[in-house]
Order: structure tokens, then C-alpha cells, then sequence
């Protein structure tokens, strides 16, 4: 299973409009090679860079949806895929772009493909979405993008 972007290769810097400083959308995702027997799939984006003064375990959930069709090839830029919303780290609902307070921080977007549906529900948490998938992940892929917000003069 493949996860790319147009608007960035992986590990490459993330364009400035998908973050905070500028329209916070989320970038255009392509989807490749899906299992057949996937009955759905998991998307994850978080940083794991955020200082331990912010958050003790230096992790900061910026996206979770589950139950996505497995049919889908694309998520446009600014749109939600079908699915149901996970709650990120802010407790929204909807995609929050990154904002490093401090460095350059990597964002894992990461895309599960399941044999299974979850059964939780509209905002359960990274951690509820990855303890309910275990056992049931068929394949998955990671797409890393870097950002770093730009100082003032």
C-alpha cells in the first residue's frame, strides 16, 4: 500500500498553507495499492516531536478518521474522506495543521488498511482507534512531511 502527496515528497517540507501559519488544510492525499479483502481504512497524522514541557510524551495527534471506505484512491486538499472522525490532541474533529512551537518537527501520516470496521465511536482517540485495530491491520504506510514555522526578522 502506497500514501503519497502531490503538495510534498516524503520527508520533504510540508507547504506552509497546511499549517497554521497560513489556511490549515489539510494537503492532497493519493492512495495506492490497497488490499482487496480491506474492509476499511485508518488514517493517523501526528508529530512526535512536541517538547515534553507540552506534552509529557512528546506527541501531538493532528488527524484520525477510521472506518474510511477502502475503495478511496484520493483525499483532496481541504476535504474530509468518508469515514468516521477521531478526536486529535486538541479534541477537534477535523484535520489541525502543524504548528511546532520551537524546531523543525516530522508529521507521520500514517494510513492502516484493516479487515475489519471499528466499532467506536465519532471521537474516540488515537490510542482507542489503535488498541481496536490491533489484530486487524492488513497493511499500512507512512508518508513523513518536515516543517518548521519561519522566524521573524
Amino acid at each position: 500500500m502506497k500514501l503519497e502527496s502531490p503538495a510534498f515528497e516524503n520527508n520533504g517540507d510540508i507547504p506552509s498553507r497546511y499549517t497554521c501559519d497560513s489556511e490549515n488544510i489539510n494537503p492532497p492525499l493519493e492512495i495506492s495499492d490497497i488490499p482487496e479483502n480491506a474492509k476499511s481504512l485508518v488514517l493517523i497524522i501526528d508529530d512526535p516531536d512536541v517538547p515534553k514541557n507540552i506534552r509529557q510524551d512528546g506527541m501531538w495527534v493532528h488527524w484520525v478518521v477510521f472506518n474510511i471506505p477502502p475503495g478511496i484512491e484520493k483525499i483532496n486538499e481541504n476535504s474530509q474522506p468518508g469515514g468516521t472522525k477521531g478526536a486529535g490532541t486538541s479534541g477537534k474533529l477535523n484535520y489541525s495543521g502543524p504548528c511546532p512551537p520551537d524546531r523543525e518537527h516530522r508529521y507521520f501520516f500514517k494510513l492502516y488498511a484493516l479487515n475489519a470496521k471499528l466499532n467506536l465511536k465519532e471521537g474516540s482517540t488515537k490510542e482507542q482507534v489503535e488498541k481496536a485495530m490491533k489484530n486487524h491491520v492488513l497493511a499500512e504506510a507512512v508518508l513523513i512531511g518536515m516543517y518548521e514555522r519561519k522566524k521573524e526578522i
